[in-house]
């Protein structure tokens, strides 16, 4: 059965909380599909085969370019004791020419009523990786009114503790993606989320996010230096990369 895949032409914004603030807020492109059923796309897309645009299986599910896809995510939640889902979504930055980075990536884990489980996958610059698993005690289906808590236990920036909690929040409609992290700690934290209107993916909208964006993820990846360097500038402490966690997925 082929599974239409969805463009998601959106904003993301990044606030820095405490002594230090920093703010920006920037375009990025999002692709929302089914993880386990061949795409009915534009032929400027491909899944797990090179492309203008592109999702591969090694992207995603397992560390950075080592990844097993839907079928890892289907093994972790058996491991916590959390139902197979009905159909596995994932959000997530497209390879663009052969290159991807993302920051953060979203398994959207669909039961019978709804979305009831977010595993949030996060990658840093150094090419660690670690995912947060997101649902209800109830696993009741996630609204836009819940706050799913997690407790920060992987380096990502430089210039924020590994401390505090994360407090996640989606809003998951089908004309629209709304997701909003908020860390916390201590000594501030930040804020970040990302907003945008789902609609089909087509060609037109394949040639406009490459005129956009020319650069797709190494794009991101530089805005994200030139924050780091705004920061050190303004005195922000930096911290070394510490050891990875052992666990690949938490709570």
């Amino acid at each position: 059965m082929m599974a239409g895949v969805d463009h998601i032409a959106g904003q993301t914004f990044h606030g820095r909380k405490g002594a230090v603030t920093n703010a920006f807020r920037y375009g990025v492109d999002y692709l929302l599909l089914d993880a386990e059923e061949p795409p009915a796309a534009p032929r400027l897309f491909s899944r797990n085969r090179g492309n203008l645009l592109s999702l591969w299986d090694v992207d995603h599910g397992g560390p950075p370019g080592a990844g097993r896809g839907a079928a890892w995510l289907r093994e972790v939640l058996a491991q916590h004791g959390l139902p197979s889902p009905r159909r596995i979504e994932l959000l997530a930055q497209p390879r663009v020419l052969g290159h991807v980075f993302n920051p953060v990536s979203f398994w959207l884990c669909h039961g019978d009523q709804g979305v009831q489980i977010v595993v949030a996958e996060v990658t840093n610059t150094y090419g660690d990786r670690h995912s947060y698993l997101c649902h209800r005690v109830d696993l009741a289906p996630i609204t836009a009114a819940d706050r799913i808590v997690a407790r920060k236990i992987f380096h990502v920036s430089p210039f924020q503790p590994i401390a505090g909690e994360y407090e996640f929040r989606f809003d998951l409609r089908p004309n629209r993606i709304g997701i909003w992290i908020d860390h916390s700690h201590a000594g501030g934290g930040i804020f970040t989320n990302l907003i945008g209107v789902r609609r089909p993916l087509t060609t037109g909208g394949i040639l406009r996010a490459c005129l956009r964006r020319p650069l797709g993820s190494r794009r991101v990846l530089a805005l994200i230096h030139w924050q780091a360097l705004r920061l050190f500038l303004k005195g922000a402490g930096f911290r070394n990369r510490p050891t990875p966690p052992e666990q690949e997925v938490s709570r």
